[in-house]
């Protein structure tokens, strides 16, 4: 008897997390699932067992279009030479949050 692994045939989703103080959502790891609805719970019950979340995202790792490490200096060099797209040059104010 032959028997098949479900999860291998279904699509691989990536898994990110947000944190109860964080602000922006990191990428925790990744899994197997049958669709979307099945992605979310599977992704609460493995990466936030500890009530650590409060949001989740997943998304198919097909649908994930990302640059190739080795293209890091082409990519990123010509921001380089913009220093206004650093707050280097702004006074940031205290009471101004998350900054």
């Amino acid at each position: 008897m032959v028997t098949t692994n479900p999860s291998a045939e279904w699509p691989l989703y990536e898994v990110f997390v947000r944190g109860k103080r964080g602000l922006n959502h990191v990428h925790v790891g990744s899994l197997h699932a049958a669709d979307d609805d099945m992605a979310v719970r599977h992704a609460r019950d493995v990466y936030t067992r500890r009530n650590e979340g409060v949001s989740i995202w997943v998304v198919k790792a097909v649908d994930v279009t990302a640059s190739s490490p080795d293209e890091k200096d082409p990519m990123f060099a010509p921001s380089g030479d913009k220093v206004y797209r650093h707050p280097t040059f702004y006074d940031i104010p205290d009471d101004v949050p998350h900054m």
